[in-house]
């Protein structure tokens, strides 16, 4: 029997509420779900803080907070390629095959649907307040961030200085002139 398998792909900067709901749902859909953490070799960035291994950890955590089966899904770091043409190549080399796209990028929609891709538009749950700009931002502004993520993800974010880590790199540097 064929298992219908999605992929998802996101930057998970960090993992917080919105995407739980959104995996959710999209387990509700297929019988098992690829998880593209993007840009994975991005890090020590105020817009992309936390390292490939950090969200993957991010990632399993949270899932595991919400009882999500291990059997269901696949994590995966993905690199940028900076080649549009090639790039769902690029993913089908990466992951186990999937059957439908879960994106709400205009691009990756486009070029998944010219490989002849099924997409999906997933749902946004509170987008206003469940991003990871949002989480950056209240983190820098010390405003309450930890009610937008999973337990696990305040957790990992303490263990790994993350909060000093994004106030670090919100600091110009200074030069001598």
């Amino acid at each position: 029997m064929h298992k219908v398998r999605g992929i998802l792909i996101g930057r998970m900067q960090p993992v917080h509420n919105g995407h739980m709901e959104v995996i959710k749902q999209i387990l509700s859909e297929v019988d098992e779900i690829v998880i593209g953490i993007g840009s994975a070799q991005l890090s020590h960035e105020l817009k992309d803080p936390f390292t490939a291994g950090e969200r993957v950890l991010m990632m399993n955590q949270a899932l595991a907070e919400i009882d999500v089966d291990p059997s269901k899904y696949y994590i995966i770091p993905m690199q940028d390629i900076n080649f549009n043409a090639i790039w769902p190549s690029h993913v089908k080399m990466l992951t186990p095959p999937f059957d439908i796209v879960y994106s709400g990028n205009p691009l990756v929609k486009q070029l998944f649907e010219e490989e002849g891709y099924e997409v999906r538009q997933p749902p946004l749950y509170d987008r206003v307040h469940l991003s990871g700009t949002e989480v950056r931002r209240r983190i820098l502004n010390d405003e309450n961030w930890e009610e937008l993520v999973p337990n696990a993800t305040v957790e990992l974010i303490e263990e790994i200085k993350g909060v000093e880590r994004i106030r670090n790199l919100s600091v110009k540097e200074v030069s001598d002139i």
